[in-house]
């Protein structure tokens, strides 16, 4: 019997001034659907077909559900922003696998519960707000720095999570977690993503909200760590104990002065722990990838170098600086177009309708796939590359770029991630070369979010 291939192999080349990193090699032919239903456990990034990469919609039934794959920016607008409100809710295997976790928080919400919820999250991560936070960002970059010797050996994403968590607890909590509890909260992130099947079978058995996910010892750890850390940080807050300023702190004033919203407790810990899963692992993914990315490309990391020589010298960013580092934004940027942290966007549909070509059923899972939009030959060119100045030559074609999603769904903290990693990025390298072991190849995957499937290592070499 003919064994089921359910990786495929990583495909990364490089010349003096090139740079095609590491992706999984596109599939021959479509994957049947036991082989795709287990490849999906292992990773959604390899599921793809060569074709699949054009700027075109497909269709096709999994067992007894439709699966729409929109690929044309028209489309992708048709879903997002002119047809939003028929394809609000979020897919049922990703609703199933986060509700545990994030109960009713707002990145799985939908209905009267999101429409009560998005203003008071877009509010208080709105960008007006961002250069107050800026100085967290900055600072906590600049601990982590101090700790950080030449010729150490670190593992890239630990590193950047423990970072961007510590810059989330500043600014969401208002308050500096301990060692014990940003460690914590960071691994039960880890566990609990590395635990989850994000491919629920009963959904595509007919089931249209799939069902409730296991529970085993490890998860319900990875769990209770996490809600640990969140709920005590809301009890000193609703106890007067918390920073003054601080997101949660703005929703706890919202909850007393506006009863009517049911921001109880329990709504509160959701909606914190979302901000915190989304704050802080999407951002310390970026990170990791940029770097990893700049370690391949050496020009591209010696053009940064000049910027941020030019730009800081010899001190450390700051907000201001932020229009004055167009190539640092561009490698950010660029990163998120070859590695964006949610490489698969679903939707469920909630009727029957038509977009661009295609038929949609009612419940159909429908996927906008920014992991191959962002690299769609029919968008962009040499869009396997690793090219950070092809954001410096022009802005993409509308809806071919979607890293934080789009229409009235767009991610509330867009405008704060994008800031925090530009600034962290220039403050690491600032400092800091990070060298990858000679011939280490990352391996890209999927679950819930991008991540690299074993440590980057990184040798930290200062900067004189």
């Amino acid at each position: 019997m003919k064994r089921l291939s359910l990786q495929p192999p990583i495909i990364e080349e490089a010349g003096p001034d090139w740079l095609i990193p590491a992706h999984p090699q596109p599939l021959a032919e479509p994957p049947g659907g036991l082989r795709l239903a287990l490849m999906a456990r292992h990773s959604l990034l390899g599921l793809w077909t060569r074709e699949s990469y054009a700027a075109r919609d497909f269709a096709y039934p999994l067992l007894r559900r439709q699966v729409c794959v929109f690929n044309d920016p028209a489309s992708i607008k048709a879903v997002f922003v002119t047809g939003a409100e028929r394809f609000e809710r979020k897919g049922a295997m990703m609703r199933r696998a986060l509700t545990p976790l994030l109960g009713d928080g707002l990145f799985i919400s939908d209905g009267e519960t999101w429409r009560r919820r998005r203003p008071l999250v877009a509010d208080i991560a709105h960008k007006t707000q961002v250069p107050f936070y800026a100085p967290m960002m900055t600072g906590a970059a600049a601990e982590m720095l101090a700790g950080w010797r030449d010729g150490q050996d670190i593992s890239l994403l630990p590193a950047m999570a423990e970072l961007t968590a510590q810059i989330i607890a500043r600014s969401i909590f208002g308050t500096r977690l301990g060692e014990g509890a940003l460690a914590g909260i960071v691994q039960g992130f880890a566990r609990y993503q590395a635990g989850i099947d994000s491919f629920n079978l009963p959904f595509f058995l007919g089931a249209a909200e799939g069902w409730p996910v296991g529970r085993g010892r490890a998860m319900r750890e990875a769990i209770a760590e996490v809600h640990r850390v969140v709920e005590h940080v809301i009890t000193e807050h609703v106890a007067g104990r918390g920073e003054h300023g601080s997101m949660v702190d703005m929703l706890v004033r919202r909850m007393q002065r506006s009863p009517e919203l049911g921001l109880d407790m329990q709504a509160l810990r959701n909606e914190a722990a979302t901000i915190f899963m989304a704050g802080h692992e999407t951002t310390a993914a970026t990170l990791t990838w940029a770097f990893y990315l700049l370690a391949k490309a050496p020009w591209a990391e010696a053009r940064l170098h000049a910027e941020l020589d030019s730009v800081l010298g010899d001190r450390e960013p700051t907000a201001e600086d932020m229009a004055r580092l167009p190539y640092a934004r561009a490698v950010i940027e660029e990163a998120l177009r070859l590695y964006p942290p949610v490489p698969i966007l679903p939707r469920q549909a909630r009727e029957a309708t038509q977009v661009g070509g295609i038929a949609v059923e009612k419940d159909a899972l429908v996927l906008v796939v920014p992991w191959i939009l962002h690299r769609s030959p029919d968008l962009w060119d040499k869009p396997m590359h690793f090219r950070p100045e092809r954001f410096l030559e022009g802005a993409p074609v509308p809806y071919s770029y979607i890293p934080f999603s789009a229409g009235p769904r767009i991610c509330a903290g867009l405008n704060f991630g994008l800031t925090e990693a530009i600034l962290c990025l220039a403050a690491v390298a600032r400092a800091f070369r990070l060298r990858l072991a000679e011939g280490f190849r990352a391996d890209p995957v999927c679950r819930l979010s991008l991540r690299p499937r074993a440590p980057i290592l990184a040798r930290l070499e200062r900067r004189a």
